[in-house]
């Protein structure tokens, strides 16, 4: 028995996770899964209600699930940071989630804005570090609301950290059936310090993975080239900012928001899945938002669980709707609902 956890979210994140769980009941049936999921409140309505972001009693039994599955977090009348502070990176550090897991890849079917590049061009992951960077909150205000103010927001990076991102890297490396290579994602010529630490434990772990071949590139020259040739990337490792970046430009050349899907992992303990768009407020409640990246983060959660079978089956299903059916892939573009793409993925789950 499988026990999930679901946030649906905030916006049209309720909308996705609906269809995502359809998919789930369709794979369940079909490969005989024993699956229980436990819904919680949690993102801006219950903020706004209750002043609550994620009380320390959820956030127990969310620990005591197999996975967590959460919709978008995003509301127009809360505050910038509070929700993406209080809940989305409160989970990630209190998981200790550590790795972001990203897949870029370009269905058949999908038109994606790279004309002279089809699928078999577009086919990588990028494995961001999660946890510390930028986004661990070290620093502070020196003379704050005066004309001589100072911000200062410092990068946080340590040894245990980077090293058992790089690691996870490299093993994630070895299970593709692509080109076995690692690119490393920084900018050693002008972040000496944090991306010294970076590069050294970079090629010392790397010594251990012989069959894996090891290249780097600053992060200007990546985004550069995920444009030009993305056919040179297998999977490519970073640090928080620099992943955070990466992997957006990663979903525009992948068809777009809606069918981008992410993971936040600790491997072998609870993990989260998400869609990665917003929010999307504008569209909410009108059956016309993209529910695929809902669908594509589910097939990730159940290949994590260790259903490769069902997960295969959910993305091979998602592939024939985008070949078969999709106009397109932005909402109110599609050709179909929100519940009619669930539906039809859920039919082709076989």
């Amino acid at each position: 028995m499988y026990k999930i956890a679901v946030i649906p979210g905030d916006g049209t994140g309720p909308e996705q996770i609906r269809e995502g769980l359809k998919v789930l009941d369709a794979a369940r049936d079909r490969f005989g899964l024993a699956l229980e999921t436990v819904e919680y409140d949690l993102g801006g309505e219950r903020y706004l209600r209750t002043g609550e972001l994620l009380p320390p009693s959820v956030l127990e039994e969310i620990k005591l699930c197999d996975a967590l599955y959460l919709g978008a977090i995003g509301h127009p009348d809360v505050k910038p940071g509070i929700l993406e502070k209080g809940l989305l990176l409160q989970l990630r550090f209190d998981l200790d989630l550590y790795i972001n897991l990203r897949p870029v890849k370009l269905y058949p079917g999908v038109e994606g804005p790279l004309k002279s590049k089809g699928p078999a061009d577009i086919d990588f992951v990028v494995v961001r570090e999660n946890t510390e960077g930028l986004y661990a909150g070290a620093g502070g205000f020196l003379r704050r609301g005066t004309p001589f103010e100072v911000a200062v927001q410092e990068s946080v990076n340590t040894r245990f950290g980077v090293e058992r991102c790089l690691r996870y890297a490299f093993d994630h490396c070895r299970t593709r059936r692509g080109r076995k290579k690692l690119t490393l994602c920084g900018k050693t010529n002008v972040l000496t310090y944090a991306f010294d630490l970076w590069e050294r434990a970079f090629h010392e772990v790397g010594a251990e993975y012989p069959d894996i071949q090891r290249d780097y590139a600053h992060v200007d020259a990546i985004c550069m080239w995920m444009i030009k040739n993305p056919e040179w990337f297998d999977v490519i490792v970073t640090d928080n900012m620099f992943g955070d970046i990466i992997t957006d430009l990663g979903a525009m050349i992948q068809g777009g928001m809606g069918i981008a899907a992410g993971a936040n992992l600790h491997p072998g303990r609870v993990s989260m899945f998400e869609p990665i768009g917003g929010s999307a407020p504008k569209y909410t409640g009108r059956g016309m938002i993209n529910p695929l990246a809902a669908v594509c983060a589910a097939a990730m959660m159940l290949d994590y669980l260790g259903e490769a079978e069902a997960a295969k089956a959910v993305e091979q299903a998602v592939a024939t709707v985008c070949r078969e059916h999709l106009r397109s892939l932005n909402a109110g573009e599609m050709g179909y609902s929100t519940g009619e793409v669930g539906d039809l993925v859920a039919e082709y789950v076989l």
